[in-house]
């Protein structure tokens, strides 16, 4: 039954994720920004409800940008909850413009891509995130760099912290984590780290016992004469606490 439930699951998601190409390729041309954030939302949302996703949100998101959000990075499934929480712009790995299906969904979404190998293109992506910013989007990063467990935080990387000072933008801490919904224990089945695959991942996801994703968004603060750094040391804190407190 549970395998049968599963496929049943993946089959949904699958035809959720062809509507939502057409929905970009027919009716974003149409829409305007705002319009299209909340077709991204509902799509998210729906897409975690069909998967047997839970969201749960504490705290509360920032209403308006300029701002840049800063999270904690556990699964692929961690920009789909982000989206359904507070829809915002992510920075990604540019090869993921590439992938079948989930590229053109995350540039539909207005992904920025960055060529993370490469400083050059890191100072590039620092200043493309300062002006969207400084044009009122809402910017995501995960400054772990790579996914974690989510029971401990790997050390945050700093470099794209800087866009935020750089448009003078406020920061909002947020930590993700995936509980059982019976137990209330962390779920480990969403995690993408080591050698897991995408598709196990996706398997353990779709089999496994009901999930809860908790979304809990701290205060927005600013720079206050910090430096990215320094700023990043301090996020990084901010974010556990936020994880232990929900």
């Amino acid at each position: 039954m549970n395998f049968v439930m599963a496929i049943w699951k993946f089959l949904r998601g699958l035809w959720h994720v062809f509507m939502g190409m057409w929905t970009i390729y027919a009716r974003f041309p149409q829409l305007s920004p705002e319009q299209r954030e909340a077709r991204v939302q509902a799509w998210a949302l729906q897409f975690l409800a069909l998967w047997g996703i839970h969201l749960k949100v504490l705290g509360q998101p920032v209403v308006n940008g300029p701002a840049l959000i800063v999270a904690n990075h556990i699964s692929w499934l961690d920009i789909l909850v982000m989206h359904a929480a507070r829809h915002c712009r992510f920075v990604s790995k540019s090869d993921i413009r590439d992938w079948p299906l989930v590229g053109m969904l995350a540039t539909g979404a207005g992904t920025l891509y960055i060529e993370r190998t490469s400083r050059k293109d890191a100072l590039r992506m620092v200043k493309d995130m300062a002006e969207a910013m400084k044009n009122g989007d809402v910017v995501a990063v995960f400054p772990e760099g790579t996914t974690s467990d989510g029971r401990e935080l790997l050390p945050f990387h700093a470099n794209l912290i800087q866009a935020a000072i750089a448009a003078e933008a406020p920061v909002q801490p947020v930590s993700l984590k995936f509980v059982d919904a019976a137990t209330g224990q962390p779920s480990l089945a969403p995690c993408y780290i080591g050698d897991d695959t995408l598709v196990g991942s996706m398997w353990r996801t779709l089999s496994a016992p009901a999930i809860i994703a908790v979304v809990h968004f701290g205060e927005p603060q600013a720079a206050n004469g910090r430096d990215r750094r320094a700023w990043a040391q301090d996020l990084r804190k901010d974010i556990i606490g936020l994880r232990d407190a929900a």
